[in-house]
């Protein structure tokens, strides 16, 4: 997925490419199915609740996640594949900064957020060929 081209598409801000990531996260790793918890995504950034409900609401006007009055915050379809692509990116990166480069796991993590935003979709597709001829699979 060309997620530079959707962020664009959908104006999304770096800000609001981390709530989706990061509410996949969430769901990948805590098994949600049923949507997540304002607080866990305030918690998980290390923003105010009322950070996350102003970007819920830009992501609703986005048709890219969905809420009731103070419900857990769903994502749409578009949402999660928006978000998941993004989470991979970070994955793509940070595996190549670790891996590659000997750089210590929080560092890299952290630093692949930054870039994760910033590469275009042609050169991510040409560093996961790199990566893939060198043998290095994108960790889960």
């Amino acid at each position: 997925m060309d997620t530079t081209n959707s962020s664009r598409e959908l104006h999304l801000t770096v800000a609001n490419e981390d709530y989706l990531e990061c509410m996949v996260r969430i769901e990948s790793e805590e098994g949600e199915t049923n949507g997540v918890r304002s607080v866990d995504i305030a918690q998980r950034l290390g923003v105010s609740k009322a950070s996350v409900n102003k970007a819920v609401s830009a992501l609703k006007a986005s048709e890219l996640v969905e809420q009731s009055h103070y419900g857990k915050v769903i994502l749409t379809d578009r949402g999660r594949e928006v978000g998941t692509a993004i989470w991979y990116r970070h994955r793509l990166i940070r595996t190549f900064l670790v891996q590659e480069l000997g750089v210590e796991f929080e560092r890299a993590d952290s630093e692949a957020c930054m870039m994760e935003h910033a590469l275009s979709e042609d050169t991510m597709s040409r560093w996961l060929a790199y990566l893939q001829k060198q043998g290095i699979s994108v960790e889960e």
